[in-house]
């Protein structure tokens, strides 16, 4: 079994100004990995020491986010703080607009991935729904995987159903090759999503959510199909329409009582 994680952007309203009480709670509820998005006026070298004290893993993170080819020493400097050999980027729904958004994206990535891969670090990407609408019949994000053949993915598997047109199964198993985590959330599949907007440089989609096991996810399916690549299996509920802390503590039973994901519990 993949170890279980949970994206700390999920509890980004619970940190207030404790954000070591919120690191206590999910190592109390048992989760093995976390990955932070924002590290809340704690020094990288601090929040790596803090992880340790608390038995806690991060296998990733999304700070930093690479995205300019210009910019990315101090973003190898906050990794390496953190102990990371791994960095992640992400795009607009702009940048995948058409066939020659996708090629300027894909330009810009090659560049950031020469650059960190030089310097030791693999760079991957994050996906949200709209990278997998289709281009005259074929997936945006395959033929970006085409134009970019050294970067890693983390999929998305809720998002990967673009709003329920796709198999997230099937859609797993064409990036599997290049899979190195997977984020789970669950909800209803099929539904509009509201207030994109960018906040502390990452994408906030306003979208209604449940636990892990308690919507239209196949997670039963798709757990089989993770590849041997991907290091854990990331809770991520962007928001929810149950409190927060019961869904991450609902979500962690769901995936470790039915042995989906291992916990330290």
């Amino acid at each position: 079994m993949k170890p279980i994680g949970v994206q700390l952007y999920s509890l980004r309203e619970k940190v207030g100004y404790d954000f070591v009480s919120v690191l206590k709670r999910v190592a109390e509820i048992g989760y093995k990995y976390v990955e932070p998005a924002g590290l809340w006026n704690v020094r990288p070298r601090e929040f790596r020491k803090i992880l340790d004290d608390l038995g806690l893993k991060m296998v990733s993170s999304h700070t930093p986010w690479a995205r300019d080819p210009m910019n990315l020493g101090e973003i190898m400097d906050v990794a390496d703080d953190l102990g990371l050999d791994k960095i992640v980027c992400g795009y607009w729904t702009t940048d995948f607009k058409d066939m020659d958004a996708i090629k300027r994206t894909a330009e810009n990535t090659n560049r950031m991935q020469e650059i960190l891969a030089a310097n030791g670090f693999t760079l991957f990407q994050h996906n949200h729904d709209f990278e997998f609408q289709r281009l005259d019949g074929k997936i945006k994000y395959e033929i970006y995987k085409e134009l970019c053949p050294n970067l890693k993915f983390q999929i998305d598997c809720f998002w990967s159903t673009n709003l329920g047109t796709e198999n997230p199964v099937e859609m797993l198993q064409k990036f599997a090759d290049k899979t190195i985590s997977i984020h789970m959330k669950d909800g209803i599949v099929k539904q509009n999503v509201t207030g994109d907007k960018m906040v502390n440089g990452i994408l906030d989609r306003k979208v209604d959510l449940l636990p892990l096991g308690q919507g239209d996810l196949p997670i039963k399916d798709l757990v089989p199909a993770v590849p041997e690549s991907a290091e854990a299996i990331i809770v991520e509920l962007d928001y929810c329409q149950v409190e927060m802390w019961q869904a991450i503590e609902e979500s962690y039973k769901f995936m470790t009582e039915n042995k989906l994901a291992e916990g330290n519990k």
